[in-house]
């Protein structure tokens, strides 16, 4: 099973199989451009917490124009949410191992991720 993890905290996976898309950290976006409005979701692989190209990867997606969903999927700390957002993730998909290590109630602590910006608190 898997948990995802949203602003509001944890849920249930509500998309169904069509128009989705999964891409490795190392995925090359050029084929992809033409399809982006078509897709309903794009979820990202982390295949481990210290592998930041997926950031990278939906940064650039988001740059490209796209305005579905997007889902950071696999080994994503609570630590790493508030970033996983900034970069354009609108979801994180944890399994239920994950979940049980970080509860609910850390993903939640960081789900304020305008407020607890870096630059923004340097700027203001």
């Amino acid at each position: 099973m898997t948990v995802i993890v949203t602003d509001r905290g944890f849920g249930p996976d509500d998309q169904s199989g069509q128009d989705i898309v999964d891409l490795a950290p190392d995925a090359e976006l050029a084929g992809l451009h033409a399809r982006l409005g078509d897709l309903a979701l794009i979820r990202i692989d982390f295949p481990g917490f210290a592998d930041g190209r997926g950031f990278t990867l939906a940064r650039r997606l988001r740059l490209m124009g796209y305005r579905g969903r997007l889902r950071a999927r696999g080994h994503v700390l609570a630590d790493q949410y508030a970033m996983a957002r900034r970069s354009g993730f609108d979801e994180v998909e944890i399994d239920d191992a994950l979940a049980a290590r970080q509860p609910e109630a850390q993903w939640l602590r960081r789900a304020d991720w305008r407020s607890n910006d870096y630059q923004a608190r340097l700027r203001g």
